[in-house]
């Protein structure tokens, strides 16, 4: 073992880590986990026509409670102070997939935070719906990304497990919700309500029209862009794109946060879809959005403005297709 465990002092025995010395930063952390359930199940939920009503309301209350709880769940956990606590759920066929973001400023992580809160909710989710279905299972709790801390940004794709290799050249990496997509958008006058919107909606109809299913387009300020885009790559639809944030503002963080979630990146793309932007405005020039995937989500980033989500759709039309299809190894190889 190359790290030594923390937890255990030089005879073996359990202790709690003296974090004093170690730095307050900002640090996140993103968990998943899923009900497996029958579909007619999901559709109950969905039309909340369960016996239990307000099952998702109150999964989402019990989540953000059990990571309030960490410290007196798991004896060696620190007692932080939670900055926010954030789930969110995902329909699949026959699964619920729940996502819980915990953010804290301090000198531990908040690993255990997400990794509870995604627990507690799950098994919320699994007492709502046992009366229709006992065999429904918990299964798949992890944790799929974190930042901050000494170790910086971690995310599950660093350990290879990208792709299920049993299944041969052309298995689609694990869990990859094919046909899905999401759209977020970084505009702190957008979240705020203090300026329209019209970009997201722009993306997500050309996604729907070229048959995605759009799962959200989700507006956030700049300083949440991080949190939100790990958040949504956890999910993992086939394609995330943003809009917004990719300039030189102070604010404009949206590469800074896309760059740690990517295991390989696209660069012909940005740049193809810069130079379409150049053709009509020199100040394309100056956008750094990237793209590239995560754990075989594609990622994009696009300009926040209508003309160069424009030029960064008429690139990706067409290429996206042959993309995701490369990605799921039913396409030719570039």
């Amino acid at each position: 073992m190359s790290e030594r465990l923390t937890h255990l002092d030089s005879d073996g025995r359990a202790r709690m880590v003296d974090v004093g010395d170690k730095a307050v930063t900002a640090r996140t952390a993103t968990a998943t986990g899923r009900l497996e359930t029958l579909p007619h199940v999901i559709a109950l939920v969905r039309a909340d026509d369960l016996p239990k009503a307000d099952v998702l309301a109150t999964a989402r209350i019990a989540g953000i409670a059990g990571a309030k709880k960490t410290s007196e769940l798991i004896p060696l956990c620190h007692q932080i102070p939670l900055s926010s606590v954030k789930i969110d759920f995902t329909f699949e066929r026959a699964a619920i997939l729940v996502t819980a973001t915990a953010t804290t400023t301090g000198q531990t992580g908040v690993e255990m935070e997400a990794l509870t809160a995604v627990a507690i909710a799950a098994l919320t989710l699994h007492d709502m719906v046992k009366a229709v279905d006992p065999g429904a299972v918990t299964t798949g709790i992890q944790l799929v990304s974190k930042t901050g801390g000494k170790h910086g940004h971690w995310t599950r794709a660093s350990r290879n497990e990208t792709t299920d290799t049993t299944a041969g050249d052309a298995a689609a990496p694990v869990g990859l919700r094919q046909g899905t997509a999401a759209v977020v958008v970084a505009s702190t006058g957008g979240a705020a309500g203090t300026r329209p919107d019209t970009t997201g909606p722009t993306i997500g109809a050309w996604l729907t029209g070229n048959g995605y299913a759009v799962d959200a387009v989700t507006v956030v300020a700049d300083a949440d862009i991080a949190a939100e885009l790990a958040r949504v790559v956890a999910t993992r639809p086939a394609v995330v794109i943003t809009t917004g944030g990719t300039g030189l503002s102070p604010t404009d963080a949206t590469p800074e946060a896309t760059r740690p979630l990517l295991d390989r990146e696209l660069p012909g793309v940005a740049e193809a879809i810069r130079a379409r932007g150049m053709k009509v405005t020199p100040t394309a020039a100056l956008s750094r959005g990237l793209a590239g995937t995560a754990n075989g989500t594609v990622v994009v980033n696009l300009p926040g403005s209508p003309g160069g989500v424009a030029d960064g759709l008429a690139v990706l039309d067409g290429l996206l297709e042959h993309l995701v299809a490369q990605i799921i190894g039913g396409g030719p190889h570039a």
